[in-house]
């Protein structure tokens, strides 16, 4: 009874989530002004920023848990809460190394933020992406339908509404089920949300790359090596995601997952599988892979990297020295 009552509050609590983003980047920003007049005075904005940001996160667990059914996403964001308190009490008292990881969160903000809440850009990303993937869907030989709206006609002329789709854009693949015979719908959706494009890991490295001080040439070459990257392996992922769970070719161990993921359909399990398992897990080895590709090109950002296993162990550490990326000495101080 209780643990219902604390979800439901937390379930009601997610309507807060977007301006409690907003209010952290905010602060974020604002901190950052006035730290490059005095450190002193930005101290206590972002500091708040900090625990702004831990609220935010708060307030984001349900929808990870629940609804998304994200294993990655819904320990991050219950490891988020305490380490975003942590890291504003450490910066109130002193580490002033944490203001460049205070940046580095402002640059984030902003990037995914505006992607998400103009609709303009919402709509550009959203589309080109689904076109992307249809063209190389269609390379593998796959050419499910492709198609705009949030509603949905059947064979038999009934409507349904489009899975959790809130925009008309054209971005939802449609797979026939009629050769699939434990399928309760004539066909399945995977639709291309925002959540889909990338934007998320690419805005990580954008704001690690913009926040350190380094010379703009490194800093391109940084954000060349990863940027592009992201892109390009977020239309495999979702190739191998909507490809996967409309074909139906991850239904693995099918009572297992629906018990684990509180599942309500066996269609369900698929992409249970290929997104929330495979695709998530790999993306985390993606994301280690372009760090190092990143501070091989601005070893600038190992000194955030240090600051967060600072937070995390307790211990300092040098990862320059250890791992041998060291800015070159031609460098301006």
């Amino acid at each position: 009874m209780i643990l219902d009552q604390l979800w439901a509050g937390l379930d009601a609590f997610g309507a807060y989530s977007t301006p409690l983003g907003w209010m952290a980047i905010g602060l974020f920003l604002f901190g950052a002004i006035l730290e490059y007049y005095d450190r002193e005075y930005a101290r206590p904005a972002v500091a708040l920023a900090w625990g702004i940001f831990g609220v935010f996160w708060l307030s984001l667990v349900h929808h990870f848990i629940f609804v998304q059914r994200s294993i990655v996403e819904g320990l991050g964001s219950l490891i988020a809460i305490p380490l975003a308190i942590y890291i504003g009490a450490l910066l109130w008292r002193g580490r002033d190394s944490l203001f460049v990881l205070s940046r580095a969160i402002a640059i984030m903000g902003v990037v995914y933020f505006s992607a998400v809440s103009v609709p303009v850009v919402n709509q550009l990303l959203i589309e080109s992406v689904t076109r992307q993937t249809e063209f190389l869907m269609q390379l593998l030989g796959y050419s499910p339908q492709v198609v705009d709206g949030t509603t949905l006609t059947y064979p038999d002329g009934s409507t349904v509404n489009i899975a959790k789709k809130s925009n008309p854009f054209r971005s939802t693949f449609v797979f026939d089920t009629s050769d699939i015979g434990y399928m309760e719908q004539p066909v399945l959706t995977y639709t291309i949300v925002m959540a889909c494009t990338g934007i998320g890991s690419m805005a990580i490295f954008i704001g690690l790359i913009l926040a350190v001080r380094a010379p703009a040439e490194r800093k391109l070459r940084a954000l060349a090596v990863s940027i592009p990257v992201i892109y390009v392996l977020n239309l495999f992922r979702n190739v191998f995601i909507g490809i996967t769970f409309g074909n139906q070719m991850t239904n693995f161990f099918p009572d297992v997952v629906m018990a684990v993921f509180s599942l309500e359909s066996q269609w369900q399990v698929s992409y249970i599988i290929s997104d929330r398992i495979v695709a998530q897990g790999l993306s985390v080895v993606a994301l280690v892979v372009i760090t190092w590709l990143v501070v091989r090109e601005l070893p600038e950002v190992l000194s955030i990297i240090e600051d967060v296993l600072y937070v995390l162990t307790r211990q300092e550490y040098d990862l320059q020295d250890a791992l041998g990326f060291v800015p070159p000495e031609s460098d301006p101080a």
